[in-house]
């Protein structure tokens, strides 16, 4: 009897943190919203083949796309990282990332921390970084 109404409760609570439908709406049309922002940014731009790392020293500039980082070195070159995980850049989040190899790498660890409280608000890792050239 104990062992049901733990259920019960656990099942309430998780009932009352799922989105409405208006929710859904709003978080698809932000979705599509981001994916129109990321895709006229890369505009120009031709993929190559998927890479493991790159070197951090030599990116100069990074731009959030809902689950995607931008990195870009020079005008010509830029990589795209999709992300494995809960990370969400498209709050206003520090990114903070470990990297054991002294390069940015596939698996490697990307942390979120709030700006204000300085707590940790997600993490996720990094998939292939992708370039894109013009």
């Amino acid at each position: 009897m104990r062992r049901a109404l733990i259920v019960s409760a656990v099942l309430t609570l998780l009932a009352g943190c799922a989105p409405t439908e208006a929710q859904r709406q709003q978080m698809a049309e932000n979705d599509a919203r981001t994916q129109t922002r990321l895709q006229a940014r890369l505009a120009g731009y031709t993929a190559g083949q998927p890479q493991t790392c790159i070197e951090p020293n030599l990116t100069q500039n990074s731009e959030r796309f809902g689950t995607t980082i931008l990195y870009s070195n020079t005008g010509n070159l830029i990589y795209r990282n999709d992300t494995m995980g809960g990370c969400d850049f498209d709050r206003d989040a520090l990114i903070v990332t470990k990297s054991y190899s002294g390069q940015l790498c596939r698996g490697d660890i990307v942390h979120l921390v709030d700006r204000n409280s300085h707590m940790f608000s997600g993490s996720c890792t990094f998939g292939s970084f992708i370039p894109y050239r013009k």
